[in-house]
């Protein structure tokens, strides 16, 4: 049985996980960006993967020199999308590659970054929307 069998549709399986260092390398070169405070999504749409939406998550060395910290945050990061990425699923069209950073300086809370994920998804949804009625 596959991801697809969980009834809430909140997995975060190995097939939407981005770990291609070309399409990262992409992301930072061509990709489009929307911040909430302590985070930032990089987007770019991709219509050549076969889910609709590979994500992965960064936090900076240089303000967490501690690898223990910064592996924390990314595990935040990760239950906090995979908790909310059905605002995304379920609101676009098109596939996309997504890269969360985390740009804060201190410790997060989970439920800080729970409060600011949703916010994130949803401006998101709101600038692809606004991009499709643009064009």
């Amino acid at each position: 049985m596959g991801d697809s069998t969980l009834k809430d549709g909140a997995s975060f399986g190995k097939k939407e996980k981005l770990k291609s260092q070309t399409q990262i390398s992409k992301l930072f070169a061509k990709g489009n960006s929307i911040s909430v405070y302590p985070l930032k999504l990089i987007y770019l749409k991709n219509d050549d993967q076969e889910v609709k939406i590979k994500t992965a998550v960064a936090v900076a060395k240089k303000n967490f020199k501690s690898a223990v910290k910064r592996n924390r945050i990314k595990r935040l990061l990760r239950e906090t999308y995979r908790l909310n990425k059905a605002l995304v699923f379920n609101n676009t069209q098109g596939k996309f590659t997504f890269l969360f950073l985390y740009l804060g300086k201190e410790m997060p809370t989970f439920e800080n970054l729970a409060s600011k994920m949703p916010l994130l998804l949803r401006k998101f949804n709101a600038q692809i929307h606004e991009k499709n009625n643009t064009q």
